[in-house]
Order: C-alpha cells, then sequence, then structure tokens
C-alpha cells in the first residue's frame, strides 16, 4: 500500500503516454483550458493527468450527453473553445446531438473520445466500438491518435493535434474530434510535458517576424507564375537573402532559381542544403532532394496543414503574392544565389559522358526543347532524369504528382495539348508508364504532341542501384520490376501501332541514332510524333550513379564518416 506522500507526489504528476502527453502540452501552447470530464476507465490517463493541473478548468459531467450540451453553453458564454472526455464503448455515442448543436450553431467544442488499440474493433473486445467515421454534420474534423512508439509516430500526433485545435477556430467555428488511444498506463511519473512543436495560422495582418539567416523557397508542383508573384518573390529574395529551390514542375523562372537535384544530391555539401527557414509554395513536389530546414512555413490561399518535413510552424492562409509582398521591405546583399550558382557551374562543369539512358538524352535535349512549349515527365525516372539539366525559360513543366503513380501521364499530356492546340506538348515516358496509359493513344490524338518513349523493357526504377530492390540482382526482375512485359524491347510493336493509328514513328538504339533523329522529333509536324528510344537497365543505373557521385568529400573528416565506429556513434547520438 503507497504511502499518503507517494500518492499526493503522483496526483501531480502525468501519465508516461507519450501521445496524451502532447495533447496536453498544445492544449496548454493553444490556450485552451475548459475541460468537461465524464467518468471512465479509458480516459484515466487523460483525465488524471490534467486534474491536477492548475493551468485547466476541470468540469464534472456523468451523462456525456448532458456533458457536450454543457460544452456548447460553455463555450457560448465564455468565447473559448471546450474540450469534452469520455471513455470508451457507448459513451462517445451521446455526444452526437451535442456535438451536432455545436455544428450548426459554430461553437469549438473539442471531443476526445479515448480508445482501446483500434485493431481491437470488430474483434468482440470489451467495450471497443468502431470511431473511424463520423456523421458529415457532427464534426469539422476527425482525427485518430494512436499510441506512439517512433518519433514518425511522435511528429504525426505533433501535427495532428496541432490541426484539430487550430480546426476548432478555424473560419467558421465548430466542433473536432481526437479518437485517443490509451494502453491503460499505470504510471503517472512524467513531472514535466514534452515542449512540442506549435503550428500557428495566420489569416491577417499579424505576420510573424521572418528568421535571420538563409532562407529557401521551396516549389512544388506549380502551376506558370504571373509575372506579378514572379516579381514580388524576386523582391523576396533579395531582401532576405533567399533562393527558390525548383525541380521542373516548380514552373518559377524568375532571377532566384535553383535547380536543385544535381548540386543537392552530390556528397559532397556546397552550403545549399541547410537552411534556417523553408517556405513551402505549389503542391506535391516532384523531386526527393536533399536538404534540411530549421522550421517550414507554408503559404496557400487554402490555409491547410501540409507537413511533409515535419518542421511546420507557420501557415499563411492567404495569395502568395500578398505574403512575399508583405516580406519585401528590408534590402541586403543577396550571397545566397551566388552560392548557389557557383555550386552548379562547378558540378556542371564535372559530368562525364553518361551512357545511353534516359539521363544523357535528357543531358543532350533539355535546352533545345522549344520555345513557349510544354514538357510532361512521366513518373519516376523521366523526370528525375530530367531534374539535373535546365530547360529554356519559357517552357512549362508537369507531371502526375498528385498522386505519384506512373498512370496517366500520356492522358494528361494529350488532355493539355488538345486544350492549347497553339503550343507543341512534348511528353518523356518510360515503357512501363507507356503501356499502362495505352488506351489513351487509340483515341484522335492532336499534331502538337510529341512522344518520346523510353523502352528498357523493365520497369528500370526498381532496378537503379539506389532502389531497395537492387538488392535482389535479378530475382527482382519477373516480380518487382516487371521484365519482360509488353513485347520486351520488341522493336516492331509500337512501330505498327503508330502505323495503324496515324501517329509518326521513328526509333534509336544508340547515341548516334538518336542524335540524327533528334531535331526530327522536336519540330513540328502534321501529325502526332513518336520517337521510340531502346536503352537498357544496367546503363540507366550507371548512368544515375554517375550523376550522384560527381562530387564527394575528401580528407581526414570524409574518411571518419565511413567507419563503423563513426556509424556507430552517430547512431547512438541520434537517439
Amino acid at each position: 500500500m503507497r504511502r499518503e506522500s507517494e500518492v499526493e507526489k503522483m496526483k501531480m504528476c502525468y501519465t508516461d503516454e507519450e501521445n496524451i502527453l502532447i495533447l496536453i502540452s498544445l492544449l496548454k501552447a493553444h490556450g485552451i483550458r475548459k475541460i468537461i470530464a465524464s467518468p471512465g476507465t479509458t480516459n484515466i490517463s487523460f483525465v488524471g493527468s490534467v486534474q491536477s493541473d492548475p493551468f485547466f478548468e476541470v468540469y464534472s459531467a456523468v451523462d456525456e450527453r448532458a456533458a457536450a450540451f454543457m460544452a456548447c453553453g460553455l463555450a457560448e458564454e465564455s468565447e473559448e473553445p471546450v474540450v469534452l472526455s469520455c471513455t470508451g464503448a457507448t459513451a462517445s455515442r451521446n455526444y452526437i446531438p451535442g456535438l451536432t448543436e455545436a455544428y450548426y450553431r459554430h461553437l469549438p467544442v473539442l471531443a476526445i473520445t479515448s480508445t482501446q488499440h483500434t485493431g481491437r474493433i470488430g474483434h468482440y473486445y470489451a467495450q471497443v466500438i468502431d470511431r473511424s467515421v463520423t456523421f458529415p454534420d457532427v464534426v469539422k474534423k476527425s482525427i485518430q491518435l494512436p499510441s506512439v512508439f517512433s518519433e514518425e509516430d511522435r511528429q504525426y500526433t505533433i501535427t495532428a493535434v496541432n490541426d484539430g485545435l487550430l480546426e476548432l477556430m478555424h473560419r467558421e467555428k465548430g466542433p473536432v474530434h481526437f479518437n485517443l488511444t490509451t494502453v491503460y498506463s499505470a504510471q503517472f511519473t512524467t513531472e514535466e510535458l514534452p515542449k512540442c512543436r506549435v503550428i500557428h495560422r495566420i489569416m491577417t495582418d499579424e505576420f510573424p517576424k521572418i528568421p535571420v539567416g538563409k532562407i529557401g523557397i521551396y516549389v512544388g508542383a506549380h502551376e506558370a507564375f504571373s509575372p506579378e508573384l514572379t516579381a514580388a518573390i524576386d523582391a523576396f529574395c533579395e531582401a532576405n537573402n533567399a533562393v527558390v529551390i525548383c525541380d521542373q514542375i516548380s514552373n518559377y523562372r524568375g532571377k532566384y532559381r535553383f535547380l536543385a537535384s544535381l548540386v543537392n544530391n552530390q556528397e559532397k555539401e556546397f552550403g545549399t542544403r541547410i537552411f534556417d527557414l523553408i517556405i513551402y509554395i505549389g503542391s506535391v513536389h516532384g523531386t526527393y532532394l536533399r536538404f534540411v530546414g530549421e522550421q517550414l512555413w507554408r503559404v496557400n490561399p487554402d490555409g491547410e496543414i501540409r507537413d511533409c518535413f515535419r518542421n511546420l510552424t507557420y501557415v499563411f492562409e492567404m495569395e502568395e503574392t500578398t505574403f512575399f509582398k508583405h516580406y519585401s521591405e528590408k534590402q541586403q546583399e543577396n550571397t545566397l544565389i551566388d552560392i548557389c550558382i557557383q555550386a552548379q557551374k562547378k558540378v556542371n562543369r564535372l559530368v562525364p559522358e553518361v551512357p545511353f539512358s534516359n539521363i544523357w538524352i535528357a543531358k543532350e535535349t533539355a535546352d533545345r526543347i522549344p520555345a513557349n512549349s510544354v514538357i510532361h515527365f512521366g513518373i519516376l525516372n523521366s523526370l528525375r532524369s530530367w531534374n539535373f539539366f535546365e530547360t529554356p525559360e519559357d517552357v512549362l513543366c508537369y507531371a502526375n504528382t498528385g498522386g505519384f503513380g506512373i498512370d496517366g501521364c500520356l492522358s494528361s499530356c494529350i488532355g493539355a495539348a488538345i486544350s492549347n492546340p497553339k503550343k507543341e506538348h512534348y511528353l518523356i515516358i518510360g515503357d512501363l508508364a507507356f503501356f499502362y496509359d495505352l488506351n489513351s493513344i487509340c483515341n484522335a490524338i492532336p499534331c502538337n504532341v510529341h512522344i518520346l518513349l523510353v523502352n528498357n523493357g523493365v520497369g528500370t526504377e526498381f532496378k537503379n542501384y539506389d532502389n531497395r530492390a537492387a538488392m535482389f540482382g535479378m530475382d527482382a526482375d519477373p516480380f518487382m520490376a516487371a521484365k519482360g512485359h509488353n513485347g520486351f524491347r520488341n522493336s516492331e510493336l509500337v512501330k505498327k501501332l503508330c502505323a495503324n493509328l496515324g501517329v509518326m514513328y521513328m526509333c534509336a538504339f544508340s547515341k548516334e541514332e538518336y542524335n540524327r533523329q533528334k531535331e526530327q522529333w522536336l519540330c513540328k509536324h502534321k501529325s502526332p510524333v513518336l520517337l521510340e528510344v531502346f536503352t537498357n537497365d544496367k546503363e540507366e543505373s550507371q548512368a544515375l550513379l554517375m550523376m550522384n557521385s560527381l562530387a564527394k568529400n575528401t580528407g581526414i573528416k570524409a574518411e571518419l564518416r565511413k567507419t563503423l565506429v563513426y556509424k556507430f556513434a552517430k547512431r547512438l547520438f541520434r537517439r
């Protein structure tokens, strides 16, 4: 039996369940203090933690239906968010009438329904019901908060809790639901809450102070930039020592563009990978770039929480032009763009003659794309290969990075070409993606479509030296890399298909043949044109390895990093 002093000490501590600690920490950070708790076992870890914290005002309501309506009145009168806490079983069902009331009256009520592990749903565990689906007019957002067992779990929970708490007061106020997993820990020994990253949403003119240091604007997939937006970004970069980190589908063509793939893929660090602040605009990016930012700001009129680097601190719900103009008042010398340009020149000079591959084709062709045209890239090898080399300033680039699958690349290009017949549309696509979307070529393709089909007879992505499947060698061919499908580099299959469909056909089996055909593929024709280039997966992988190995670290420190002792010490330090 515990002594009285031990019981008192326990009452002043928090649970050791990390997801609950994160939730409590962020409730305090967002200034949410009013809680209505209903009795139960499943929510003891939460209630037992907040009831002795003087920050919170905790009220009791036995009946959950009454608790929810009580929260409506409390939120209305106090003009503050109110938290509900209930146990498992059917307790949460009794919140529905009150949450419906809160939904239609736009009252910020947070329903925290505690639950056992969701893997128990449907398996006849006592007091376990499915809360994964809600009525559309009960809450604005419903979020699952599982237990935390890894760093990824931890960062997900921090972002998810911030998201839900911000949604309570976002635009039209309203209720939000957290389904909070517990492991029924009996340990209440945590004396201090973790300091969690807080995300803020800015919708007015109360702009935070921008950090001093190196700033990178990371542009994901983006529509064509207006002259006004380009000018605003250029002025921002000049005022804040910033650069615009791009891949091909970013479509920013201002003076601070930094096509980063070639430089940042190198082992050597040129001062282009570490930033004090990353500002994210656009949607899903088209490359896996190596860089880090101390924190992330997102600028988008939708105001949604998108935290792909797990370091988001601010979301600016406004037009991009408004944001960049606000931070462009001061004047300072921009040294960062010079560092990036010099690094790019240095690495470009190291590019060797690579094997016959998608990368070699991009090297020979990227700057030859006709002015005022559009390029579409297949996922993923084609997009990666062309991200190494600059395209002309007035060329727009797109890829299906929304879902990031190989399907639909050809169809998207054809649709764009139909919409804009005055522009030539070029598609760079691999054989798997081409045949996957083969139906679209059977449609009436407009004459402004130019298809470059890189046919290596396999999903070369899975044969690249840095892919997980590479460790399987030839055993990866039949199932992981789908080798041998679609005629396996049959030189007649696509040729006959084009002949039957009225598509001009050309082919190349070597660098010399490609260079002879290239200009004809690039120029306008009275019919669509397809150039099929036959490569092999070994040279594709070799070319990628060469491009990623141009600049290596040298010296004692570089050699130290290769040792097992260094790697072991680094692993311990990360823990």
